[in-house]
């Protein structure tokens, strides 16, 4: 079983990639805790320099060494350390901080997740990022879903993103900036990489694109709790996230379980999107619960977020001329409720 002696045992020799001293010498564990009836370790650490490819790194490094001690989950939060410690290993490397996505406090990483696949969660992520521009705020959007991914198709992205020196730029569509797998695989193939290497994607999709000045970035996680999902929640120690299911209990009872996952994890679930709630017929106006009723509200209820939506079954108006498969225009119904809910999630971060 581990306690906090352990963990400070197993992580004391590991070394600051900026000052090269160990932890034990620069008292970078500043907080341990611990849940033993979920095998849940969390962990705050403080660097010289934080937001960079080195902590990466690192942060990987500590989350193997926890779990081949015992734990199931692990959560990783970075903080700086203090300025005399710092300059007393005299870090001047560190002193003049580069600020980066991953470092700066401007953007609101916002994470959609599902407990299952087939739920409409990646039709969510696009629409949501759009209606988010619609409001004028600047966004991206990492189709993180990297063995299903499907943004650049629902979004009628022809186009593959450029490199400029040595930075990726993603492509823009209806104001939002967009990276995903499905750019980097060639005819659609399917994608077979282990673990190891797909948290390398990941942390390029963080570090190596040029996203600019964001107000939100959106990530489109695979469904459930594998692998990638706890890959991108060790990277983002700080981030809201959204839970999307259909009305039906058990879509709504596996639901429960990402949800669970990101409260484990440090992230803050701000809503619950109850996507196919109902049919609407457009002759009688008759509505049919086509997958029952009450999932999302009793999602909502067990994850304490409020239900920031109800999307009925219709697709988009299709422009022939425009393709965009999966995207509603303002004027549609849905297009009209993914604006509130986007006006929603601004009030609530």
């Amino acid at each position: 079983m581990l306690t906090e002696a352990k963990v400070v045992q197993l992580l004391k020799d590991l070394h600051d990639p900026i000052l090269h001293k160990t932890f034990e010498e620069t008292n970078a564990i500043e907080e341990i805790s611990i849940k033993e009836e979920k095998s849940h370790v969390s962990v705050k650490i403080a660097l010289a320099k934080t937001g960079t490819a080195e902590q990466m790194q690192l942060q990987g490094a500590i989350v193997n060494i926890l779990k081949e001690a015992g734990a199931a989950t692990v959560g990783l939060r970075f903080t700086e350390l203090p300025r005399e410690v710092i300059d007393r290993f005299g870090a001047t490397a560190a002193a003049g901080k580069e600020e980066n996505l991953l470092s700066n406090n401007k953007t609101t990483f916002l994470a959609i997740a599902s407990g299952k696949g087939g739920v409409g969660k990646s039709t969510v992520s696009v629409n949501l990022a759009v209606s988010l521009a619609r409001l004028g705020k600047k966004v991206g959007l990492i189709d993180a879903d990297i063995y299903g991914f499907s943004v650049p198709d629902m979004m009628g992205i022809t186009k593959r993103p450029v490199v400029r020196g040595e930075k990726i730029i993603p492509v823009e569509r209806f104001g939002v900036q967009v990276i995903s797998m499905g750019f980097f695989v060639e005819d659609n193939s399917p994608v077979i990489w282990r673990g190891p290497m797909l948290g390398k994607m990941l942390n390029s999709f963080f570090n190596e694109v040029e996203w600019g000045d964001l107000d939100y970035l959106l990530l489109d996680l695979p469904p459930g709790t594998g692998d990638v999902a706890l890959d991108v929640h060790s990277m983002l120690p700080s981030c809201k996230e959204l839970i999307v299911t259909t009305p039906h209990p058990t879509a709504a009872f596996v639901a429960a379980r990402a949800g669970a996952m990101a409260i484990k994890t440090n992230h803050e679930v701000i809503g619950v999107i109850e996507n196919m709630a109902y049919f609407e017929s457009k002759k009688t106006g008759e509505k049919e619960y086509v997958f029952g009723q009450g999932g999302g509200k009793k999602l909502s209820e067990e994850l304490q977020a409020p239900l920031l939506g109800q999307l009925p079954l219709q697709q988009p108006d299709w422009d022939e001329e425009d393709f965009a498969p999966s995207i509603y225009q303002n004027d549609h119904n849905l297009g009209k409720i993914y604006l509130d809910i986007a006006s929603k999630v601004v009030e609530l971060t």
